[in-house]
């Protein structure tokens, strides 16, 4: 699926079974929970905290857990994107060739990352 097929599923979805899209200000503090509950994940797996022993995703550690947060994080992005009029596959397209034009020897050159 492309970028520009997600948007329109997700604005199909929204139309058969949302009733509407909820605000922007409303699906930006989604969006910020919707990160948050990645952020918890990811702490978890990959970072020092552990899971408590009530926790049901600690048995998977997490594993499965992560592609759908994953996913929770890209349908608000994909929301947003709709109902502000942003075509996300133009912007992520230009968004490359500033970060290409910008940074194309940065990393290269970073010593930090030789290591």
């Amino acid at each position: 699926m492309t970028i520009q097929e997600a948007q329109l599923a997700v604005d199909q979805w929204i139309k058969e079974y949302g009733v509407r899209y909820f605000s922007e200000l409303t699906n930006m503090a989604v969006l910020t929970e919707e990160v948050g509950e990645l952020a918890k994940i990811i702490a978890r797996r990959y970072g020092e905290q552990s899971w408590k022993a009530t926790d049901p995703r600690r048995e998977d550690n997490g594993l499965q857990a992560l592609g759908d947060e994953m996913a929770d994080v890209l349908w608000v992005l994909l929301c947003l994107a709709n109902q502000t009029g942003v075509d996300l596959t133009e912007e992520l397209r230009k968004n490359l060739e500033k970060k290409t034009l910008r940074d194309k020897d940065r990393h290269k050159n970073n010593e930090k990352l030789k290591q």
